[in-house]
């Protein structure tokens, strides 16, 4: 347990970012079954626009930390890959 105040402040800041970013990754998360669904439908401007909200999504994360801008990047270029399996 924390002792002094500056220890606590801490522990409240973590609180606040843990909550956040959850948040962050379970957005991301619902964006990436959206995707996957619509290309198991077969709509291509469904799929294109989730595809588009999947990306700026994992952009975000990435820009504040959520994830790694690495990972952000391989996420999209998987699912790129399953949008356009001719040009991958």
């Amino acid at each position: 347990m924390a002792n002094n105040a500056s220890a606590k402040k801490r522990i409240r800041q973590t609180e606040t970012a843990t909550l956040r970013n959850r948040a962050v990754k379970s957005r991301l998360r619902t964006f990436r079954k959206q995707l996957l669904a619509a290309i198991e439908d077969g709509d291509a401007e469904k799929s294109t626009k989730a595809y588009n909200q999947y990306a700026s999504a994992a952009d975000r994360a990435a820009k504040n930390n959520v994830i790694h801008k690495n990972a952000a990047s391989r996420m999209k270029a998987r699912m790129a890959a399953r949008l356009n399996p001719k040009s991958a």
